[in-house]
Parts: structure tokens; C-alpha cells; sequence
């Protein structure tokens, strides 16, 4: 029986962060295949992805990013290198850090425009 461990928590964020990363990636392709409906209704949907969610929703798909792949080297290193499994929750702390830094630093870099969107 599951106790909510790193190793849960692991599995159930890299699951979460692959579909926030398949979502993002559908509303892009979505995004530039509007184009064929004409550059009003292409700039229609570009002025709304400048809203304020959009903008918050880039500062947690980065962190998702960022978390899914840096995880996946947790996995592989786990899968290839029997001392993988005995650092495993260390390097999974490892990768949240790394992860809430990316998201830090997005919202650094995204703050002058999350602010204007409020």
C-alpha cells in the first residue's frame, strides 16, 4: 500500500507534467494551424494567449517541463545504474528544486508582463 512517498509523488507529477506538456503542445499546433482560417482569426486567438492565465499558465508549463525532463534522467540513472535506486529520493528533491528555480526564474523573466495583465 501506497503512503504517499517521494517515489508516488514522483510518478504521479511526471504523469501530470506529460499531460500538461501534451495540452500545451495540442493548443500550439492548434495555434499555428489557425493561420489557414485567416490572419484575423490568428491574431484573434494570439491577443488572448496574451491574458494574464496564459502568461501564468507559461511559468507552470516551464516548471512542467523542466520537472518531466530532468525526472526522466532520475528514471534513467534508476533503470541503469544500481546505485540509482539507494539516491533516489535525494535526486528526486533534486529535481523539485531544479524545478521551482526554472518556475522562479520564469516568473522573474514573465513579471513585467504578469503584472500588466492584472
Amino acid at each position: 500500500m501506497y503512503r504517499g512517498r517521494e517515489g508516488q509523488w514522483a510518478f504521479l507529477l511526471h504523469r501530470l507534467s506529460g499531460l500538461a506538456i501534451l495540452a500545451y503542445l495540442l493548443l500550439h499546433v492548434f495555434s499555428i494551424g489557425s493561420f489557414i482560417f485567416g490572419e484575423r482569426f490568428y491574431m484573434a486567438i494570439h491577443h488572448t494567449y496574451d491574458l494574464w492565465p496564459f502568461r501564468i499558465g507559461l511559468v507552470f508549463i516551464t516548471a512542467g517541463v523542466v520537472y518531466h525532463a530532468f525526472n526522466g534522467l532520475r528514471i534513467i540513472v534508476m533503470d541503469f545504474t544500481g546505485a540509482g535506486v539507494a539516491y533516489q529520493r535525494q535526486m528526486w528533491y533534486a529535481v523539485m528544486v531544479i524545478s521551482v528555480l526554472s518556475a522562479l526564474y520564469a516568473a522573474y523573466r514573465l513579471y513585467p508582463r504578469l503584472i500588466g495583465g492584472f
